[in-house]
């Protein structure tokens, strides 16, 4: 079965982005965890998790995925803006502990003039002061394409924060279509050889969830513009190739192409002519 959904608004709560993912044909979806530009997250319902938790068991679906907001920065130059991201993941992971189970995503960050090795030891070190034993959340570093001073825009960088975390069991990495073309990474033309480079330097083992998008933007533009499945620069053959292919095809896939509700039911319905199964 092709574990795919789409990211849902989270504003009307858990039980109501369940009932969207069934109605447009998803059985997993990822939602931001709070405003993605803002900070303020609202009070945890737990009558809605409760009944979320009751829906989704009923529904076989999938974990799964809290996305972070954009405006985290974990290896900012400024102390403050550090100790907000510090903050603010901590909340999250404590709220999804009402979830067992959950995938929480996250941009690494922007080194802003710092470098990206000062970048790194800043991500790794947030990461030591949030992430605890006991949790059931697991954290997943976002590939990122490489605009400006981000961090991960290789898989040797998101290698080094690993190594670096005391509770690296945690950890996993996010893989986004879209960010690794745009980083230089040609999964249109090789993805066996990117899956190959990612097993080396990572491990496949670490690879637990997809950003399935198409790019606006050529191979190594480093530019982050997402399209619609098939309407882009990978193309829709490759992007057959990554969710059929045998290290991937288990995987939870999210869409995060520019589309509205039925836009989004629409390539998943494609997906799902296009899945050979595992």
């Amino acid at each position: 079965m092709l574990k795919i959904g789409c990211h849902l608004s989270s504003a009307k709560g858990f039980l109501a982005m369940g009932r969207e993912a069934v109605k447009i044909g998803a059985n997993t979806f990822q939602f931001f965890t709070r405003n993605p530009r803002g900070a303020k997250a609202k009070p945890l319902d737990l009558a809605d998790v409760a009944a979320y938790r009751a829906f989704a068991e009923g529904q076989g679906f999938f974990p799964i995925l809290a996305h972070a907001p954009y405006t985290l920065n974990a290896c900012a130059a400024d102390e403050g803006l550090r100790t907000f991201a510090r903050e603010t993941m901590l909340d999250d992971l404590q709220r999804l502990e009402h979830i067992p189970g959950s995938l929480y995503n996250f941009h690494p960050g922007s080194h802003v003039k710092q470098g990206a090795e000062a970048g790194i030891e800043l991500i790794a070190a947030h990461l030591n002061k949030i992430l605890w034993p006991e949790q059931s959340t697991t954290v997943l570093l976002e590939t990122m394409a490489g605009k400006g001073s981000e961090v991960g825009r290789t898989f040797e960088e998101l290698r080094a924060i690993l190594d670096r975390v005391k509770q690296a069991d945690k950890l996993g990495v996010c893989l986004d279509t879209c960010h690794v073309f745009d980083g230089g990474y040609d999964i249109a033309q090789n993805l066996d050889g990117v899956l190959e480079q990612f097993d080396k330097i990572i491990g496949l083992n670490r690879l637990r969830a997809i950003h399935l998008n198409d790019s606006m933007n050529p191979l190594g533009s480093h530019k982050d513009r997402h399209q619609k499945l098939g309407e882009g620069e990978i193309g829709l053959k490759a992007l057959e190739q990554v969710i059929n292919h045998p290290a991937l095809c288990r995987l939870p896939f999210y869409l995060e192409t520019p589309n509205d509700l039925e836009g989004y039911g629409r390539e998943i319905a494609q997906m799902k002519s296009l899945y050979r199964g595992a």
